[in-house]
């Protein structure tokens, strides 16, 4: 698929498949199209040319997203003066999900407690968690997350790591954009890389990395640097 904004040209030609049972690591720095694929794969933008699809069909077309394609982005998604549970409940109403299921996802990503807490008091971390609860909401086959670990402790990107990897045991599809090298080099299975908008490299973290020492290695020798250096 291909994303122009005005005349600056935002995705060209990006396509790869994210595979069910496991981690699919979407690499790339600041600004290299990693959000955008993202925004257009769950229709909120639309691509100038090509089709994102999620087990066959446009995000548009599911009756229940949330049941198929659970999606984490910037910041939760809550309004700042909803409490956590409140945020949870319209959103399983909206898919004609059991009120039991807030809690159960609040317990899976440790926010019980902060479960009658106004939105706007949380931390990034705490606003992360809840971002995930709300995709797993539905238990759906597909978990799309953008930079997941963002404001995490290093206990709370242990734990990520852990779900991520269980998540692909139980045979989900995890889709997981990052700029952090480190991190995708522990959890992903498959790692895409993209720069300035173009896919520049995709299959297996093994044939990624080739005959370099490290995932950073590989990936600045697949991308452009500026004279500043890439910016992660």
């Amino acid at each position: 698929m291909s994303r122009v904004r005005g005349r600056a040209r935002v995705l060209h030609e990006v396509s790869f498949v994210a595979r069910p049972g496991r981690v699919t690591g979407f690499l790339g720095s600041n600004g290299a199209g990693k959000t955008s694929t993202l925004r257009v794969l769950l229709g909120l933008d639309r691509p100038q040319a090509g089709r994102a699809l999620i087990d066959g069909r446009r995000y548009a077309e599911l009756d229940r997203p949330l049941t198929v394609a659970g999606a984490l982005l910037d910041g939760s998604g809550a309004h700042r003066s909803r409490t956590a549970r409140a945020h949870l409940r319209w959103m399983a109403l909206s898919n004609g999900l059991p009120r039991s299921r807030v809690d159960e996802v609040l317990e899976v990503v440790g926010l019980t407690a902060e479960a009658g807490k106004r939105a706007g008091r949380f931390s990034l971390g705490m606003s992360r968690r809840l971002g995930l609860a709300a995709a797993l909401l539905g238990d759906p086959p597909v978990l799309i997350l953008d930079e997941p670990v963002n404001g995490l402790d290093p206990a709370g990107i242990r734990w990520m790591r852990a779900f991520l990897r269980d998540s692909a045991a139980q045979g989900r599809t995890v889709l997981l954009s990052s700029h952090l090298m480190g991190e995708l080099a522990e959890t992903a299975d498959d790692v895409v890389i993209i720069d300035h908008g173009v896919v520049v490299a995709d299959g297996t973290l093994a044939e990624v990395v080739g005959d370099h020492p490290t995932l950073e290695d590989a990936f600045l020798a697949r991308t452009t640097a500026t004279a500043e250096g890439p910016s992660w």
